[in-house]
């Protein structure tokens, strides 16, 4: 069975349902919630990145405690923090501006799946998974960033979209995980059991 690499992907399962689960909320009241004034719609998403980010800087605080690794975690929440304070104090409103943030911020992000895709496990389907959603982000963020002509309501639609498949496959991504993470429980105990009735028969065929 494929293993993870716990230098390369420190997140507890459940944080990647989590932060899936908040994505496709988001990007449901974004795409269906018709909504129009961009100030409110920026505050929503500030308010989206702060708790992504809290998600992961708590995520990141119980594998430090566990031993398993915190570097990442750390990254991805400082990612979603500064994008928020970004929006929060820097865009103040501007379009344009704003533009520019989520376009960084979605092609980073995008990096950072394509680089735990590639790097973190061997199983082709969280590879699989990962890397799609990478490549969203990046083209995501090329979109955004060349996407002046927009109306407001295409954008949010657009990036209501963009939270969307990004949620549904962190989602599949963390459950696809736990399946994993109790294939290997059972997988262990049932080398433990082998290697204790090998044990066994070897004392027994000594006496």
């Amino acid at each position: 069975m494929a293993k993870i690499n716990r230098r390369f992907i420190d997140k507890h399962w459940l944080t990647f349902v989590l932060r899936g689960g908040l994505a496709v909320i988001f990007g449901f009241l974004a795409l269906f919630g018709g909504w129009t004034d961009m100030n409110f719609v920026i505050s929503i998403i500030v308010v989206y990145l702060l708790v992504m980010g809290i998600i992961d800087a708590i995520g990141a605080l119980y594998n430090s405690l566990k031993k398993h690794g915190w570097i990442t975690s750390v990254v991805d929440a400082l990612v979603d923090v500064i994008a928020a304070v970004c929006l929060l104090f820097f865009a103040q409103g501007n379009l344009v501006a704003c533009m520019v943030v989520l376009a960084v911020y979605t092609f980073v992000s995008g990096i950072i799946d394509v680089f735990h895709g590639f790097l973190s496990t061997v199983d082709p389907t969280d590879r699989f998974i990962r890397i799609l959603a990478g490549i969203i982000g990046i083209v995501t963020g090329f979109v955004i960033l060349n996407s002046g002509s927009f109306e407001m309501m295409t954008f949010i639609r657009f990036f209501g979209v963009y939270l969307l498949i990004v949620g549904v496959t962190s989602m599949v991504y963390g459950v696809h995980n736990r399946a994993q993470e109790m294939e290997d429980k059972v997988a262990r105990r049932e080398a433990i059991k082998a290697k204790s009735k090998k044990t066994a028969t070897k004392k027994k065929a000594r006496k």
